[in-house]
């Protein structure tokens, strides 16, 4: 299993919402480019990046941030938040992004999705699914920055794309995101059984090297942590077997 170390922004600073709230953020004092350069140390090949503001509102505020970010070259970046146009995912590849997370237009805009994984290719294309489970523990879907709700199921969305070549899915538990309570493995593991065939990306609720090595043994291709390495409550010891460059 792969780890991608995940850093939010939100007006240019790096900060952690807890279970999705925008009135419940953390600030951290180290800046995007110290956490890049800490992460790449570590051994970390790709970094999620996400423009919190441009999740929220729809337009993307820290782009000239992740430009600089993407320019260093030094690992991959993946990046979402606010992407809603073709126009916007060009002018992220040309910058030196790898990877595109596409949000709540992969709900609201289907087909225009499906026509930029045709055009860029699925390994350039991550859709990012955030979720919560209702009375009957079904995920339904949650977009623009986790504040709308849909009706939509987790399992509705990703088989709307079958037969688009969808290849990456970031899921997030967003009751658990932020919290450190442990990822959701019931989740992840009916995903994987019911989709074996896509590159699925855990998110939310890691907090222990524990935590990684359940989703390593469920067999989850990949887990996205911010707050857990942002606060270093995972020895590098831990760490070390998800971290291809360790």
């Amino acid at each position: 299993m792969l780890l991608i170390p995940s850093i939010d922004l939100r007006g240019g600073q790096c900060v952690r919402l807890l279970k999705g709230d925008f009135a419940a953020e953390t600030r951290y004092e180290l800046g995007p480019h110290e956490l890049l350069a800490r992460y790449q140390r570590l051994g970390a090949p790709w970094l999620h990046i996400v423009d919190l503001d441009g999740a929220r509102d729809g337009t993307p505020a820290n782009r000239s941030l992740i430009h600089q970010l993407a320019a260093q070259r030094s690992v991959q970046l993946q990046v979402g938040g606010g992407l809603r146009d073709c126009a916007g995912i060009d002018d992220l590849f040309t910058r030196g992004v790898a990877r595109v997370v596409i949000g709540s237009a992969a709900v609201e805009q289907r087909a225009q999705v499906a026509e930029w994984m045709h055009r860029f290719g699925p390994e350039r294309i991550c859709l990012a699914f955030d979720v919560r489970l209702d009375a009957q523990a079904v995920p339904r879907l949650h977009t623009r920055g986790w504040r709308h709700h849909s009706a939509l199921s987790l399992w509705d969305a990703v088989a709307a794309f079958a037969d688009d070549g969808l290849r990456h899915v970031l899921c997030t538990d967003i009751d658990r995101d932020g919290a450190l309570a442990g990822p959701n493995l019931a989740l992840y593991g009916e995903a994987l059984q019911r989709f074996p065939q896509i590159q699925w990306q855990a998110s939310g609720g890691i907090g222990s090297g524990a935590d990684l090595a359940a989703l390593a043994a469920l067999g989850v291709p990949a887990a996205i942590s911010g707050k857990a390495l942002l606060e270093e409550r995972i020895s590098l010891e831990e760490l070390r077997p998800f971290l291809p460059n360790a």
